[in-house]
């Protein structure tokens, strides 16, 4: 699925049982909420390092553009994660990037996840 597919859907959160039965009548369940449900498995959180405000990209490298920067003490949700940039940070030196949202990135050297590996499935 296109990155420009994935920004036209609506959020899980968005949208609701209750709110679709509303348009689509009593009790009747849609199928966005069918295929979300299936496809967002629960996704754990990981902070970011103590102390930094982390900047989010938008692709896996740190001369992409700056999307927003994360404030101290935020945590991410690692969608899935892809080989970039190498960049040093206070977890070490890597050249994995955890994907974080649409057509955004952070590197996993500013992001405890407690391996120095994968712990998300590659991107594709």
């Amino acid at each position: 699925m296109a990155m420009d597919e994935l920004a036209a859907r609506p959020k899980a959160t968005e949208s609701t049982g209750a709110a679709d039965a509303a348009e689509t009548g009593a009790g009747t369940e849609s199928v966005l909420d069918t295929v979300l449900t299936v496809a967002a498995p629960d996704l754990a959180t990981y902070p970011i390092a103590p102390g930094y405000r982390l900047n989010v990209r938008s692709a896996p490298r740190t001369d992409s553009r700056r999307v927003r920067v994360l404030p101290e003490g935020s945590r991410v949700t690692i969608h899935c994660q892809t080989p970039g940039e190498s960049v040093r940070g206070p977890y070490g030196r890597s050249s994995i990037w955890d994907k974080i949202g649409p057509g955004e990135y952070v590197s996993d050297t500013y992001v405890k996840t407690g391996s120095d590996g994968y712990v998300a499935p590659r991107c594709s």
